[in-house]
């Protein structure tokens, strides 16, 4: 397809509130995004009690508590999937949700989704990969922090494990929150589409709705960004995330830059047909010419309209004598 899939990205900004997340689908659907996507884990089972948490998350949470704690209270058990799910048919728009250890995996799939989204910390996730490549569905895989050939490691053992290349989207992507622009590298999206010959798209982390569009414009069949009801809240994506208005700004301009892209044929659009002859020139008599008089640069000239001979055959034209008097302005014909 030529559309460009959008995906709103809600990841944890429901801070573990069924109600909030609710409300981010139906925001989603209005800002017309093709699918929201939520995250699927246990946190037990994804990190230490110990491990630390990334910069940006201290800086935007309670900087005493660890990343365990602080992941924990935005768990969803199967009862919350089912009810968003729920919701999203309702809504007609698709659920996603990355799933980050293997008994989320097995969630996911007992819940029959179609499609599924490997974050970017997972690419070098071997057990993890393989049991997801046995399931056959469709895949899109984030590649931050990857090296090319990790991207293509991770790719061989989703085909190797049973899932075609053509089933799956590589989104390039950068896990800064926010990325600064230098570190965007939009052109590694390329890079990924001419060496493993996948559709691409790109995941978002940049502040605004610039990067996106300009990937859209590379050729991004995916784009993912996230959103939040409000910048304000506590928790640790919100701040580098789109609020409802700019989400929809986004995925209104990505539509607007899709229509723009076309099939890559220059011939005049159906738009401007009306004015070539308006727009372009004839040859005409510079001045009156009687019959049989031969044109000559002297007494023709160029001017619009366009609906006469045109001035790619000036040289045909020279030295031909005139059919008939030809006032000045007036369109000649042989």
């Amino acid at each position: 397809m030529n559309r460009v899939y959008i995906i709103a990205e809600a990841g944890v900004n429901h801070n573990g509130d069924i109600a909030l997340a609710m409300k981010m689908i139906d925001t989603a659907k209005r800002a017309g995004a093709d699918a929201i996507k939520f995250q699927t884990f246990k946190a037990e089972f994804i990190v230490t009690k110990y491990a630390k948490k990334a910069d940006y998350q201290t800086a935007t949470t309670n900087p005493e508590e660890s990343q365990f704690e602080m992941i924990k209270k935005f768990e969803l058990d199967i009862e919350a999937h089912r009810k968003l799910i729920n919701r999203c048919n309702q809504k007609n728009i698709d659920f996603l949700s990355s799933p980050f250890d293997l008994k989320s995996i097995e969630l996911l799939s007992n819940l029959n989704l179609h499609t599924f989204k490997i974050p970017s910390g997972e690419i070098t996730n071997l057990p993890y990969l393989r049991k997801i490549g046995k399931l056959n569905k469709n895949i899109i895989l984030s590649t931050g922090m990857a090296y090319l050939h990790e991207v293509g490691l991770a790719l061989k053992t989703l085909t190797d494990s049973g899932t075609a290349l053509n089933k799956i989207v590589v989104l390039h992507c950068n896990t800064e929150y926010p990325t600064p622009y230098e570190d965007v590298n939009l052109n590694a999206m390329l890079t990924i589409r001419h060496a493993f010959k996948v559709k691409t798209g790109f995941s978002d982390h940049t502040l605004g709705i610039e990067i996106p569009i300009a990937a859209v414009a590379l050729g991004a069949s995916v784009i993912e960004k996230h959103f939040t009801l409000d910048k304000n809240m506590k928790g640790p994506d919100h701040k580098a995330s789109l609020d409802p208005s700019e989400l929809k700004r986004m995925v209104t301009a990505i539509r607007n830059i899709e229509k723009s892209l076309g099939d890559g044929q220059k011939i005049p659009s159906k738009s401007e047909w009306k004015n070539i002859n308006i727009v372009r020139k004839s040859i005409v008599a510079a001045k009156r010419v009687k019959k049989g008089e031969k044109f000559s640069e002297d007494n023709i000239t160029v001017k619009r309209p366009g609906n006469g001979i045109s001035p790619m055959l000036w040289d045909e034209v020279i030295g031909k004598p005139a059919c008939k008097d030809f006032e000045q302005d007036e369109l000649i014909s042989l």
